[in-house]
């Protein structure tokens, strides 16, 4: 198959999936055209324009900006499928019945394009199936891709083959969803719910089996099972209100329908709780009650004997508070099954018996064990999957430990474990450095040798694979490691942070300003990366500690520092780039700022948060708006620099931080030719390529600054209206307008006359002075502090 190119994307089916899919899409600059039912009133088009709406308001956000939504046209299936000839990928979301979407398939088939790529978004119908009702000539070209809600933030997509889908197909798909929409791919068998909906729905119902057989809470069970045992905060009934109950429910009588045989059937069944619910129209978040609802600020949560709501208070039992804690995980596993309290047996019994069915089922739901335990990861947010956690706690320890139970009828079905369980003890486990176990073939299966996985340096890897690349150092201290990959460009060195959450402190200050000198002698370029967050800012405990001591000139000059290491990695005779994930706050945001080029992955929160301690931007932030207004203002006409001052103060004032890295390149944390890249385990290759490209490019550092006309005054006094009505209306206390004041000073270019031109060194110099004065209020070191002690910021 030839390279597949895909120039435009249909969406079938404009609900909560489909058009959050489109949304996807258009985050990756993708064209869509989405599809619905006519509206039965006003405009035909209006289901898919009221979704597109319904877009914009959604938190989490599916837009990356909300801009994005210009990408996504509104069509409908009366008079629109002769369009889907534009498409080269068409994806059918509609609702998760068989009728319907069969009889889609048979109006759609004809108007495809020849080539193009037909997929059902199915969480767990038969693609067999549904491919009978795609034309035979078109099969080859049809597939199953089970995106997880919300598709933009969860990261698994299940691709599932059907019987006559070319291998060159699926291999072409996969590589379009991975490196253009950023997904982590398992390649499902053809089973009922596929493979993460197949473990996690059982998971669920073993849970519900075992909370009712110890008369536990859902509050306790919930509280036991979030990230006390690396599950999402949203645990186990909470997860249930966010999917939906009709949902849970849905797929939970897909399992019962489709899996007659399966030693579990007895428990794919809902509790009378469940049906209670559903029957009121409680179905969770989207109706504001479900197993949780609010009464004004309270938590009610169901209690279902009584069938009523209580207040939530669900609490750990201190002693099970502190096995858990045990950091060795086959203490912990032994300690928990010993236990008499009910839970402790509540959390040995659903490892149990997920250990159970995991390892009866592995030869049906997957190819092999790694891939149920990254879909694991992927598509419900746990930690580690099944089959790590019991590798992790001790194989052979837990497989006899399993077995026990069985025989003594205390787990939930008397099936035996296969033999190759105990086979496996020899070996450790399911995981080795060369592969995981397919218990199908009975062998090891290594990853997928797809061109595009060779962008991923450092793929998240299973407990048990082989060690990443660690590359050799080329010199380190505390605070940073400067290094190269033996197997990537030689002369591209990389630094990484290794502080706590990599935030700022002399040591990587020292650091950088070392591993500059040392990439301007000895390589030809410089990357700034390390796993997520990019960097929380300015070591604040360091901070607090020397304004306790009132050690303020130390201060000073720490700033001064900050700012010669921002001002380094800006003119460095070498491109220094900056790849960026997660959180980059403050100094990580100002560093970012000062790179020649940033490689972003879209999951990056950018913002300069320094206002919420009280403080302004210091190391250079400041100044960089000061100078884009400068730069902005010389193209416009009047040349008026306030104008572009404005959005800046406003982005500082308020903390703002971006939330995506399309957001931080509008708010000016970025610039328009910076990389952003969906999948962000690219990050590090292309950050070195783009490294590399600049250094043969001639990259030479930009010129410091002379002539900058700043607003001055003026532009002070302006921003000084704003914070009168932010007063005034009750947004901002008093001190927060002396802030304000102290950021619009160092944005405006000090108190200096309006059309003012001063130079680069000028503008640091007024905001570290505002930085060091505001650093000497004591309403600012309560800040710091409340900061440190709570993680919130402090109004006062």
């Amino acid at each position: 198959m030839s390279r597949f190119i895909i120039r435009k994307v249909a969406v079938l089916g404009a609900g909560v999936m489909g058009a959050q899919i489109a949304a996807h899409c258009a985050n990756a600059d993708v064209p869509v055209i989405l599809f619905d039912l006519p509206a039965k009133e006003g405009p035909p088009d209006g289901v898919v324009r009221r979704a597109l709406a319904g877009l914009k308001k959604l938190d989490p956000a599916p837009l990356a900006l909300p801009e994005k939504v210009a990408l996504i046209e509104a069509a409908t299936y009366a008079d629109g499928l002769a369009r889907l000839g534009e498409c080269d990928l068409v994806i059918e979301a509609i609702a998760e019945k068989m009728e319907w979407k069969l009889d889609l398939y048979e109006k759609v088939a004809p108007h495809l394009k020849p080539g193009a790529i037909f997929a059902s978004n199915t969480s767990g119908l038969s693609i067999a199936e549904l491919a009978r009702a795609v034309p035979p000539g078109r099969r080859n070209h049809f597939c199953g891709v089970h995106f997880f809600n919300p598709p933009r933030y969860m990261a698994l997509v299940e691709l599932i083959p059907a019987p006559d889908s070319d291998a060159a197909m699926l291999d072409a798909l996969e590589t379009w969803l991975t490196s253009r929409l950023g997904k982590r791919i398992v390649r499902a068998r053809d089973t009922p719910n596929f493979v993460a909906n197949r473990i996690g729905v059982f998971s669920i119902l073993a849970v519900i089996h075992h909370t009712a057989r110890l008369g536990l809470g859902f509050d306790e069970v919930d509280a036991l099972t979030g990230p006390l045992i690396g599950r999402p905060k949203s645990a186990t009934y909470r997860t249930a209100d966010v999917v939906g109950l009709d949902t849970l429910a849905h797929v939970v009588d897909t399992m019962a329908a489709t899996l007659p045989d399966d030693p579990w059937h007895a428990y794919f069944r809902h509790p009378a709780w469940l049906d209670g619910l559903i029957a009121q129209g409680a179905l969770g978040q989207k109706t504001r009650a479900g197993v949780y609802r609010k009464d004004g600020r309270q938590i009610l949560v169901l209690d279902p004997q009584k069938r009523d709501y209580r207040p939530s208070a669900g609490e750990v039992a201190p002693e099970v508070g502190a096995i858990l804690k045990q950091r060795d995980p086959a203490a912990r596993f032994a300690a928990l099954r010993a236990s008499d309290h009910p839970q402790a047996q509540f959390l040995w019994a659903i490892f149990r018996d997920l250990f159970h069915y995991c390892a009866v089922q592995l030869d049906e739901v997957a190819d092999n064990a790694r891939d149920v335990d990254l879909a694991m990861r992927w598509g419900f947010g746990w930690a580690q999957g099944p089959f790590e956690t019991w590798q992790a706690a001790g194989w052979g320890a837990i497989a006899q430990a399993v077995g026990e139970d069985i025989a003594a009828g205390r787990a939930m079905t008397d099936v035996p474990l296969p033999d190759w369980v105990a086979e496996r003890g020899a070996y450790g486990g399911v995981h080795e450095p060369d592969g995981s176990w397919s218990a199908a073939e009975r062998t090891m299966k290594p990853r997928s040798t797809l061109d595009v996985y060779r962008r991923q340096l450092y793929p998240e890897r299973v407990l048990g694979e082989a060690a990443p690349e660690a590359g050799d150092t080329l010199w380190e201290n505390e605070g940073v490691r400067l290094w190269r990959r033996a197997d990537q460009d030689a002369g591209i060195g990389i630094v990484s942070f290794k502080s706590k959450m990599h935030a700022i402190g002399e040591e990587v200050m020292d650091g950088l300003l070392e591993a500059v000198a040392r990439a301007e002698s000895e390589l030809d370029g410089l990357v700034l990366w390390h796993e997520p967050p990019f960097a929380v800012g300015a070591n604040l405990q360091q901070v607090a500690t020397a304004c306790a001591a009132g050690e303020f000139g130390r201060l000073e000059a720490t700033v001064a520092k900050f700012q010669q290491v921002s001002m380094a990695l800006k003119h460095a005779q070498v491109p220094v780039v900056a790849a960026v994930q997660g959180l980059a706050l403050g100094g990580g945001c100002e560093f970012a700022m000062h790179a020649a080029h940033r490689v972003m992955a879209l999951e990056s929160y950018v913002g300069l948060v320094e206002v919420g301690v009280g403080l302004i931007p210091a190391g250079g932030g400041s100044k960089e708006f000061a100078l884009q207004a400068h730069r902005l203002a010389q193209r416009a006409a009047g040349g008026d620099v306030f104008l572009y001052i404005q959005n800046a103060f406003q982005t500082i004032a308020r903390a703002t931080v971006a939330k995506s890295a399309s957001e931080a390149v509008a708010l000016g944390f970025g610039r328009a030719g910076d990389d952003i890249l969906l999948h962000a385990d690219e990050l590090l290759y292309v950050a070195l390529h783009r490294a590399r490209a600049l250094a043969e490019a001639g990259w030479r550092p930009p010129a410091r600054e002379r002539k900058v006309v700043v607003a001055g005054r003026n532009g002070v006094a302006t921003c000084e209206m704003l914070l009168a009505n932010m007063a005034e209306g009750g947004f901002i206390s008093a001190y927060d307008y002396r802030v304000g004041k102290a950021a619009a000073i160092a944005l405006c270019g000090g108190e200096v006359d309006s059309g003012s031109e001063v130079d680069e060194q000028w503008l640091l110099e007024v905001e570290r002075a505002q930085f060091v004065a505001l650093l000497k209020e004591e309403k600012t070191q309560q800040r710091i502090v409340h900061m440190l002690e709570t993680g919130k910021p402090l109004r006062n």
